[in-house]
């Protein structure tokens, strides 16, 4: 890998006292926002302690930009409460809905790739970005088939979500790798889309096989061919700082370490 990328791991509460003793050389720690939405307890106490130790990154799973419902008001005055609170360095949503009415997914889905909804996500990007008076990033999503509404390239949909809300992007490079397997795109045409100007963040992470599909599971090692699409990325985009993401199956601290320092070139 490039030497010098700007490492960091997604921190889970298994691994909070032994990250914390023992202090490892990280440029970032991410963290899922909606897990410090309490009022106080044990993971606020714990984001105190580490944010004193490393810039930490809020990464959000349930805002449901997409949704055609409004944002909810409830999430949104946490998130303030949050990033107010914590000054994060990155402020991070995924590009995906999952809520309709009353109803949620226990899921990220993608979105058509229309000007309709188009313009429905960059309306609500705006709405967030006003509401904490700071630029977001909105992560693309792994998908597994082709919504037969969309009218425009994945790579450009999300470029122009960027371009037209003024919003930052968080590049899952292994996400690029699971799309273009699943639904046949090119990888390196995706990267050659996007404008390296918007890209402030990266992730990598592991997948797994199923019927046909690359499943985003986050719940192994990075895969070669994605170590070798990220060299490219860093290539394209410069050393933003990237996060190992792994979030079932979780290894011991050691093993999650030493993906990072495949980010920093060890």
């Amino acid at each position: 890998m490039t030497p010098g990328a700007p490492a960091g791991i997604g921190l889970r509460a298994p691994h909070y006292r032994e990250a914390w003793e023992r202090r490892p050389p990280l440029a970032l720690v991410e963290v899922h926002s909606e897990n410090f939405f309490g009022d106080g307890g044990e993971p606020l106490a714990w984001l105190e302690r580490f944010r004193g130790a490393y810039p930490v990154s809020l990464h959000g799973v349930g805002l449901s930009l997409g949704s055609a419902d409004p944002l909810d008001e409830t999430h949104l005055a946490r998130l303030e409460g949050l990033v107010r609170r914590f000054q994060p360095r990155f402020v991070s949503e995924h590009l995906s809905w999952s809520s309709v009415g009353a109803r949620h997914a226990n899921d990220l889905l993608p979105l058509p790739f229309t000007p309709e909804a188009l313009e429905h996500v960059v309306r609500h990007v705006a709405q967030v970005q006003q509401r904490l008076g700071r630029r977001i990033l909105v992560e693309n999503v792994s998908r597994y088939c082709d919504l037969p509404e969309s009218s425009m390239p994945e790579a450009e949909f999300l470029a122009e979500v960027a371009k037209r809300s003024g919003c930052g992007l968080l590049l899952d490079v292994n996400n690029v790798w699971v799309n273009a397997a699943n639904v046949g795109l090119d990888p390196r045409a995706y990267l050659a889309a996007i404008d390296p100007a918007s890209v402030e963040e990266m992730h990598v992470a592991g997948f797994e096989r199923a019927d046909g599909l690359l499943i985003d599971t986050h719940g192994t090692r990075v895969d070669a061919q994605v170590w070798s699409l990220y060299r490219d990325a860093v290539q394209r985009f410069g050393a933003k700082p990237t996060i190992v993401e792994w979030d079932v199956d979780l290894p011991s601290l050691d093993v999650l370490l030493d993906e990072a320092s495949k980010v920093a070139g060890g």
